[in-house]
């Protein structure tokens, strides 16, 4: 019959971690457990397991939670290694899963550094392309000129991007929170025990411009009447986001090491919106929706009580190391083709500055309001995606009150998109037939385009003496 100490693992690291933790030498926690001091050692440098009576002994010492003490194996480490070395500066360096996962059990201090070189590199290689954009002429993807590298949104989009819009920690606590307020109908409940306060509703004149408020002195959240469900449901997570996950906000918002305080600003309600969004569409619940429904983002809506702004918005989160979906971007504009929200998952090569292409349905979709609008699009190097767009109005609640109308489209790349319901049973436009788009006039060099509204950086005007082309601007394209 197996006893308990047959069960072992290699935790030497997360030993050596705890012990120094609580202030200790390897005599102090020799003496604890009443082992020797040498065997402490062997055991911190992994030339002993740790046994499941040792976990045990741990655990009552030192009143530790054993699960956070035997952890996940690496396992989190392990997923996000492989993910990055994916990468194709890697590809010529034969890395077997075996190693990575070795790796990440024996040295998760060293995993963890390379994880924030990688990251840190992402941001400094997004950057550098910001600002080698007026250099790069006709090459360039951005069509910018004069960008400033300060400009603190492009700074928060820089450091979305390098991170894919994924911060597993705050998925983690958010899905823990989830359960200790029973789901989020609980969320008011939970305000009111664990935080002492209760939940008003007042109209627009008394909230003088706010749609929450927190009122530390009255022990209240007030929260405007006219908001609808999904607004009011989001307005409690965020808050509840700000008083219980600041500790996993603050820790990502540390490692963007942002150059204004405006773009520290802006990233910190950016997680704050992404918290109170795990909250709202826990990770493993919507990803496996997600998965079944075929990113129905109506249906999904429906089940998660959410917008269709803030069901697309959460479908471009889910690319949790080893848990990933598909990557999608997300690209928000008004009518007057100004950009408002930007999410790129999918490697989608936007504009840094201007508007997106004019024959991207995105920009058509306010003749068909709230209707869905499917499109293949195919940009001049041959690349295809497949776009899905509506339109969602904010504001109003009220007669009289502003409405602002924009237009959603979430896009992933072509071979992605068999797995979309919007794919299904030939529903849609064709995949052979795309929609030839570019990225903006600036950097498209295709020459029959009747939407063109300007000349291509490196191009020369062609005389209309003998010849005036039906296109706006004849150019050689030699």
């Amino acid at each position: 019959m197996a006893t308990s100490t047959a069960r072992s693992v290699f935790m030497g690291p997360r030993l050596r971690r705890l012990r120094r933790d609580l202030g200790l030498t390897q005599a102090d926690m020799a003496a604890d457990l009443d082992i020797s001091a040498p065997y402490v050692a062997l055991l911190e440098r992994n030339q002993r397991p740790v046994t499941a009576d040792m976990l045990l002994r741990l655990a009552r010492t030192y009143k530790v939670d054993l699960a956070d003490l035997a952890g996940d194996g690496g396992a989190d480490h392990t997923a996000r290694m492989q993910s990055v070395l994916k990468e194709p500066m890697f590809s010529d360096i034969d890395i077997p899963a075996l190693e990575i996962s070795d790796l990440a059990i024996s040295y998760p201090g060293m995993t963890e550094a390379f994880l924030r070189l990688y990251t840190a590199y992402r941001e400094e290689q997004l950057a550098l392309a910001d600002r080698r954009a007026p250099l790069a002429g006709a090459a360039s993807l951005s069509g910018a000129e004069g960008y400033d590298a300060n400009d603190p949104v492009a700074e928060v989009r820089r450091f979305l991007a390098a991170r894919r819009n994924n911060f597993a920690d705050i998925d983690d606590a958010a899905e823990r929170l989830v359960q200790a307020a029973a789901g989020p109908s609980g969320f008011i409940e939970r305000l009111k025990v664990r935080h002492n306060l209760s939940v008003r509703y007042l109209p627009p004149d008394v909230m003088l411009g706010s749609v929450r408020r927190l009122d530390l002195h009255r022990r209240q959240l007030l929260l405007e009447d006219s908001l609808d469900t999904a607004s009011l449901n989001f307005q409690l997570a965020q808050q509840l986001a700000y008083l219980e996950m600041e500790g996993e906000i603050n820790a990502a918002l540390e490692a963007g090491h942002f150059t204004t305080k405006s773009a520290e600003l802006l990233a910190r309600r950016a997680l704050a919106s992404y918290a109170a969004a795990a909250l709202i569409m826990p990770y493993s619940a919507f990803a496996k929706a997600a998965d079944t429904r075929r990113y129905d983002l109506e249906a999904l809506g429906r089940q998660f009580g959410t917008s269709f702004e803030q069901t697309a918005h959460r479908i471009t989160t889910l690319q949790r190391p080893g848990l990933e979906k598909v990557p999608f971007f997300l690209i928000r504009v008004d009518p007057a083709g100004n950009i408002s929200k930007l999410l790129d998952g999918a490697g989608f090569p936007f504009a840094k500055h201007g508007g997106a292409c004019p024959l991207w349905s995105v920009h058509g979709v306010f003749k068909t309001p709230r209707q869905i609008v499917t499109q293949w699009l195919e940009l001049p190097d041959g690349q295809r995606f497949f776009s899905v767009a509506r339109t969602v109005t904010a504001g109003g609640g009220a007669f009289g009150a502003v409405r602002v109308e924009r237009a959603i489209a979430i896009g992933c790349a072509a071979e992605h998109a068999g797995q979309l319901i919007y794919t299904r049973d030939g529903a849609g436009p064709p995949a052979d037939a795309p929609t030839p788009i570019g990225v903006a006039c600036r950097v498209c060099h295709r020459p029959r385009c009747a939407a063109r509204s300007q000349l291509p950086i490196g191009r020369e005007l062609l005389p209309d003496d003998f010849r005036r082309l039906s296109v706006p601007f004849g150019f050689s394209t030699d």
